[in-house]
Parts: structure tokens; C-alpha cells; sequence
């Protein structure tokens, strides 16, 4: 039973925490709003990042799928280092996504529990109409980073087994080896930054919109 309460426990904390902090921010003029667009535009970034990352990877594949028997170790230790920058650039990813989700799950709760201290017919409407608008939106948006998301993992694992592969067998057999994978991997690449186009594209254009108002 133990083991079922205690991350139970721990996301309830979290909660708190984050309870905490938006109430703080508040105290001093920034608002869920404003901690929104600031943690969508820091995923964007991250994103950015994390797209020169896996282009980086996939440059020094494919060097390494070009071999020539030569400096075939200083090209296999780049790739490594670039497999780990990936791996931690796809964690800032997920982990700015993660706080997007938070902070926009706590606006809109305010938002929806506000409405009803409204005694102005009209304008509790029109801020229902607003509230509406802007769930939409960044459903939207949250699909989009979701989705861009979920193709890093595979691109990983892949980067990892090809990594792991040749670090015990750094030789001309080994390259050849791994040369039939690279039209896959390059694929999903590819998938996967033009996914993270997509997601900061739809990122401006909720950032353009909530700061429209």
C-alpha cells in the first residue's frame, strides 16, 4: 500500500508547491496568465534547441556512415556527445510541456470559478465566450507540443542502440552494419523537427493571441 500513496503523496506536493508559487507571483503582479505565456515561449525555445540537437546527430551519423577509415573514433565520440545533448535537450522539452500543462490547468480552474462572481450578465458571457476561445486554443497548442513530443523517444532509443553498437565494435563491419538503419532514422528525424516546426509555429500564434487580450 505503501508504494501506491507514497507518489500520491508527492504529486499532491507538487501541487502545493506550485499552489504556492502561483499565489506568491500573483502577490507581486504576475499573474497565471503572464507565467503561461512565459512557460509556452521557454518550451518553444527549448524545442529550438532541441531541434539543432537531433540535426547535429544526425550530421554526425552521417559522417560516421561515410567512413573512409579514417579518425573513425573522434567521429564516434562526437556522435556519442551529441546523442547526450539530445537526450537532455528532449528532457527540457518534456519538462517545459509538463509545466504548460500546469500552469494552464490552474488559469483555467481560476478563470472558470471567477465567472461565477459576476452579477453583469453580459459580461460574464463574454468572458465565458474568452474562456472558451482560449481552452481552445491551447488544446491545440498542448496536441501539438504532445505530439512533437512523443516522436523524440524513438529517435533516442535509436540514436542510443546505434551508439551502444559501435562502441564495441568501432570498425569498417560495424559501420556497414549500421548504414541500413540510417534511412529510418533520418526519416524520423526529419518527422520530428518538422512536428517541432509546427509546434512553435501554433506557440507564436497563442503567444500573438493571448497577448492580444
Amino acid at each position: 500500500m505503501k508504494r501506491i500513496f507514497i507518489p500520491l503523496a508527492l504529486a499532491f506536493s507538487l501541487s502545493a508547491c506550485q499552489t504556492a508559487y502561483y499565489s506568491a507571483m500573483e502577490k507581486v503582479g504576475v499573474h497565471k496568465r503572464d507565467i503561461l505565456i512565459d512557460r509556452v515561449e521557454n518550451t518553444k525555445e527549448s524545442q529550438e534547441a532541441s531541434q539543432e540537437q537531433f540535426q547535429s546527430a544526425l550530421e554526425r551519423l552521417t559522417q560516421l556512415i561515410q567512413f573512409d577509415g579514417k579518425e573513425l573514433q573522434a567521429v564516434y565520440e562526437q556522435l556519442n556527445d551529441d546523442y547526450e545533448s539530445s537526450l537532455k535537450a528532449a528532457e527540457a522539452v518534456s519538462s517545459n510541456i509538463n509545466k504548460v500543462e500546469d500552469v494552464a490547468t490552474a488559469l483555467f480552474e481560476e478563470w472558470e470559478d471567477e465567472l461565477q462572481q459576476y452579477s453583469n450578465p453580459s459580461l460574464k458571457r463574454e468572458s465565458e465566450k474568452k474562456l472558451s476561445q482560449t481552452k481552445r486554443q491551447f488544446e491545440k497548442l498542448l496536441r501539438s507540443m504532445r505530439t512533437s513530443e512523443s516522436k523524440m523517444d524513438p529517435v533516442l532509443a535509436s540514436l542510443k542502440d546505434n551508439v551502444l553498437y559501435l562502441k564495441h565494435n568501432l570498425n569498417a563491419q560495424a559501420v556497414a552494419a549500421i548504414r541500413g538503419e540510417f534511412t529510418n532514422l533520418k526519416r524520423d528525424i526529419q518527422t520530428l523537427i518538422t512536428d517541432m516546426n509546427r509546434s512553435i509555429a501554433d506557440s507564436n500564434r497563442f503567444i500573438e493571441q493571448m497577448n492580444k487580450g
